[in-house]
């Protein structure tokens, strides 16, 4: 049974675990797999499908689009969301990128279109803009909340600093402000939930919706076996990732995690999942998968929650070694 959760102080209720097109739709996958994969999340509870303008250059959206059109499911059962920032062709034009008010209000059209909805559920700040000053950004999201264009708005990797100031702007001008933040969560990439937005749950109410919950497949022990290939850790465009997560002490973590799943009786990638799910502060978790048996061995991580008792979570702690700690003032 799917559980749902208020994202952060809204009225709005996400399923715990809910589906994003990343790297999958419109590019990794046909449009017939992505079917079954939305399909089946959806018919098992889910009814958040997170989305951007740049995933896969627009292909994702217009993938999701049709599958949606195709369904014909309630508008009022499910979420959808959008981001915009890095633009939906590569290396496109200055005015195709940024949080300025011509591309904001351009790509959430473009989103809409690619999308065939009448509107966005959620509308995200895909990365902070230097370049833009804030109070353009937050008039703007407000300005397509009132047009009805979009229901909410949030961001993507922002700075706590980033997040407090636009509720600053939001408050001082009587906006709506973001009620939402996507970082990357995982048992690996601690700081930023667990210490960074701290406060921000308190104070302005943050829900977050995280991504990569495997730590882009480090989680799920392939690499533990050498199996390195045809991942997406081996696509040039996200070296960024590889860098980050494929490293030797990552990947034995892995194995030791995964020993301590198997004498769970859960896979490693359910346990990776439960983990995140641990975290109160997290509404839902994006799950990502190119196959069905992915889908659904991963759906069954909310069952493995309870399993994580006090003396487990000190085990895992323990493997993990990275205790994010918050500075002393």
């Amino acid at each position: 049974m799917m559980e749902y959760q208020n994202l952060g102080k809204s009225g709005l209720k996400v399923s715990r675990l809910s589906f994003g097109s990343w790297l999958t739709f419109g590019s990794q996958i046909g449009d017939n797999v992505a079917d079954k994969l939305l399909t089946y999340a959806y018919d098992n509870g889910v009814n958040f499908f997170d989305n951007a303008e740049v995933y896969a250059y627009g292909r994702s959206e217009e993938a999701m689009g049709k599958i949606l059109k195709k369904k014909g499911w309630g508008r009022d059962t499910y979420i959808v969301s959008s981001k915009a920032y890095f633009g939906h062709v590569p290396e496109g034009a200055p005015t195709q990128t940024g949080l300025h008010r011509k591309h904001l209000v351009e790509a959430c059209e473009a989103a809409l279109q690619r999308l065939q909805l009448d509107y966005l559920d959620l509308y995200f700040c895909h990365r902070p803009d230097k370049e833009t000053p804030i109070e353009e950004t937050v008039w703007t999201l407000h300005n397509l909340v009132t047009q009805g264009k979009i229901l909410y708005w949030g961001t993507s990797e922002w700075s706590a600093q980033e997040i407090t100031e636009a509720h600053m702007v939001a408050r001082q001008h009587h906006l709506i402000g973001p009620i939402v933040e996507q970082p990357q969560y995982n048992m690996l990439h601690r700081d930023k939930v667990e210490v960074e937005y701290s406060q921000l749950y308190k104070t302005v109410g943050l829900g977050i919706t995280i991504w990569s919950p495997l730590a882009s497949g480090v989680l799920t022990g392939k690499y533990s076996k050498g199996a390195r290939q045809a991942t997406r850790l081996t696509n040039p465009r996200n070296e960024w990732l590889k860098e980050a997560v494929l490293t030797e002490a990552n990947i034995r973590k892995a194995e030791i995690l995964g020993e301590l799943a198997g004498d769970l009786g859960i896979s490693m990638p359910q346990l990776a999942i439960a983990w995140c799910l641990k975290n109160d502060n997290v509404s839902t978790v994006i799950l990502g998968a190119s196959k069905l048996g992915q889908l659904k061995e991963n759906m069954q991580a909310p069952a493995a929650v309870e399993l994580l008792t006090d003396e487990v979570m000190k085990k895992i702690e323990k493997i993990l070694d990275n205790k994010p700690v918050a500075p002393q003032f």
